[in-house]
């Protein structure tokens, strides 16, 4: 996948898109993205990559699985619906490159539950227990 590939499935944009490239990705079942954590980037005041982005990266590769085979009709979005079991083990710092590990734990309709976890050099940075996403139409949020 390349980064036009992304950018037509996620509308996120710098500086909020966290998912540089899909390593692989077996449909409906895989996906592992990759995420170069940078010292340009605005958040790096105190030198560690802030876990609530750790994890928004994680959960943008969650959202390009779902939408592998089905990219989202225009007008609806993915909302994160809960996220449980959720640790992180150790810092991310800039020069770190990411890989993170998304697998479907189940599907129903709009509703796709998740797991997986974060390395860097084979390392868990972080691990995800469940997450559940479901999709809207934007114009339903307000």
């Amino acid at each position: 996948m390349t980064s036009a590939d992304i950018l037509r499935r996620l509308p996120h944009r710098y500086p909020v898109l966290l998912v540089d490239r899909v390593a692989e990705v077996v449909p409906g079942e895989s996906l592992t993205a990759l995420k170069a954590v940078s010292a340009n980037e605005p958040w790096h005041t105190a030198g560690d990559f802030p876990s609530t982005l750790l994890l928004e990266s994680w959960c943008q590769a969650a959202v390009l699985l779902s939408s592998w085979d089905h990219p989202l009709p225009t007008g609806r979005v993915v909302l994160i619906g809960s996220l449980t079991d959720v640790e992180f083990h150790r810092p991310v710092t800039p020069g770190c490159v990411v890989r993170h590990s998304v697998r479907i734990l189940s599907t129903r309709g709009d509703t796709v539950a998740f797991t997986g976890e974060s390395t860097v050099d084979d390392q868990a940075v972080m691990t995800v227990g469940r997450a559940v996403t479901t999709t809207r139409a934007a114009a339903d949020l307000g």
